[in-house]
Formats: structure tokens, sequence, C-alpha cells
């Protein structure tokens, strides 16, 4: 049976992973930096806005909170998949 992780010989730090486990991963990596880039183009709106400097700390605090809760579900698949990995190699 073919593992789900393993090194590329060529530099045996590089991983390679099976068919089932990359298109997961690189489908959890995108959703998080575009979930990234989004709180970081709403930031930068924010501190160039003509607001007072009290209100553009709280929303920025408001968008800080947002972006945790929306990266914590895929933060956990990536988790999850990363000790399905590890138990897979050990």
């Amino acid at each position: 049976m073919p593992s789900d992780f393993e090194s590329v010989p060529s530099t045996g730090e590089a991983r390679l992973y099976s068919p089932e486990i990359t298109p997961l991963l690189q489908s959890l990596l995108a959703t998080l930096a575009d979930i990234d880039f989004a709180y970081e183009s709403d930031v930068d709106v924010v501190r160039n806005s003509a607001a007072d400097e009290v209100l553009k700390r709280k929303v920025i605090a408001r968008l800080e909170q947002q972006n945790r809760e929306r990266r914590e579900p895929y933060v956990r698949q990536l988790t999850a998949l990363q000790h399905r990995l590890e138990s897979m190699v050990a």
C-alpha cells in the first residue's frame, strides 16, 4: 500500500503527499491565504481611512477577532491532517 507521506530523495527534506492528501492540503492552505489576504486588505483600508485613531483601533481589533474565528476551522483541519501524516510515518 503506498504511503501518504514520503521524502523526496534529492533533498531529504521536501515532502510528497499522496493524491488523496495533496488536494486537501492545497485547498486548506489556499483558503487560509485567502482569509489572511482579505484580513490584511481590510486592515489597510481602516488604517488609511480618515477615521480617528480610537475608532481605527476598535475596528482593527474586531477584524483580528473575525480573522481568528474564520481561520480556526481550517487550522484545526491542518492539525488533524498533520497528525494523520505523522502517524503514517511513525
